[in-house]
């Protein structure tokens, strides 16, 4: 894998800006969902950071699940919408009060079919957190009840979220300079 200085092209969200804003986030939801019963569901792979960064800035004490899809269309920003179920939760959510956590969302396609999927299975409410939302490339409406940050329709990476599955260790989210990137063979 090629150096992530060689092709980073600036850093949108220092590590003491998300800090911030997951603190922000994570005390927000503590109010939200105090004396309930939550189940959080961290979508994996992208939104492991983000997730066990947030629940450590929670004052409540919530059940942990994961799921993890896959959705693949043409182009790399592409989403077909297909997705495929990798790993389900093992966790029965009818009447539970459950939080999707999602590490980004843009078309929307993905996150519209997991919260459609999980809607079948009766929980007492269901909300999404995700810590990047990129409005402008919405194709599918998605209510997101809590956004880390807005971020411009660029190719972002760092804090869990990969760039050809690396670079997910940085502490910073970043956008590439795809003239400067080289997919690792």
């Amino acid at each position: 894998m090629q150096d992530y200085h060689e092709f980073l092209d600036e850093i949108l969200m220092d590590e003491q800006a998300i800090e911030k804003r997951v603190s922000e986030l994570g005390a927000q939801i503590s109010k939200d969902y105090d004396g309930k019963n939550l189940l959080v569901v961290c979508l994996l792979r992208g939104g492991i950071t983000f997730t066990a960064d947030l629940l450590r800035h929670m004052s409540i004490d919530p059940e942990v699940d994961c799921m993890s899809l896959s959705s693949y269309g043409v182009g790399r920003y592409a989403s077909s919408g297909n997705v495929r179920v990798n790993l389900d939760l093992r966790t029965n959510i009818e009447g539970r009060h459950v939080l999707l956590v999602e590490d980004i969302v843009d078309s929307g396609r993905t996150l519209a079919h997991v919260l459609n999927m999980l809607r079948t299975r009766d929980p007492a409410s269901l909300r999404v957190c995700v810590l990047l939302d990129k409005k402008m490339r919405r194709e599918v409406p998605v209510q997101v009840d809590y956004v880390g940050f807005d971020v411009p329709d660029k190719y972002v990476f760092g804090y869990g979220i990969d760039i050809d599955e690396h670079c997910r260790y940085l502490p910073f989210i970043a956008t590439v300079d795809l003239k400067k990137y080289r997919k690792p063979e």
